[in-house]
């Protein structure tokens, strides 16, 4: 899996000019409900923002593509949760899920709309807060007041935690390797 990854941020430094548009489609899957169990995009945009602090992307532009994809995301899982109830969270991937599915629906009993925007942070949660807030018939623009903020904020906070890591290494390699 390492490999994997390796060769994914190999070619997004690569091919900078691509950077955002992969941004949007890793915010993209991590954000609907099933793909986000399967495909590690956290991790890759963590790395996103490692390239970031060496020089070799702009953060601007990957966080234009993550939020659109995060807001593109998170909104087809309302969608799903709106058109097919709860029954969903018993299908594939997420079929085995059912302790995950019981902390959001604690989640948005306790936190009601702002669980949609807290699980945009929790990875977990984020795999079913979007459908649960679609299922219990949350309107669109309720849904969006909590989803908006939440996209945004996590995609700018995924990859500047790279950001911030990588300039934090390299700070380090100097102090003590010189350079």
């Amino acid at each position: 899996m390492e490999a994997l990854l390796d060769r994914i941020l190999e070619f997004i430094r690569d091919n900078a000019a691509w950077a955002p548009y992969i941004a949007f489609v890793f915010a993209l899957f991590e954000t609907i409900a099933f793909v986000s169990i399967l495909i590690p995009s956290t991790v890759i945009l963590v790395g996103v923002g490692g390239l970031v602090a060496t020089g070799a992307l702009q953060m601007f532009p990957l966080w234009i593509g993550a939020s659109l994809g995060a807001l593109v995301g998170s909104t087809f899982s309302w969608w799903l949760g709106q058109r097919y109830g709860t029954n969903i969270l018993s299908v594939g991937p997420l079929r085995d899920q059912q302790p995950t599915i019981q902390r959001g629906k604690d989640a948005f009993a306790r936190f009601g709309p702002a669980a949609v925007l807290i699980g945009h942070f929790f990875g977990p949660l984020r795999a079913v807060a979007f459908v649960l807030a679609g299922a219990a018939a949350m309107a669109f623009l309720r849904f969006q007041a909590a989803n908006i903020p939440g996209a945004l904020a996590w995609a700018y906070v995924i990859p500047k935690s790279g950001e911030v890591g990588g300039d934090v290494l390299g700070h380090l390699w100097r102090s003590f390797f010189g350079g």
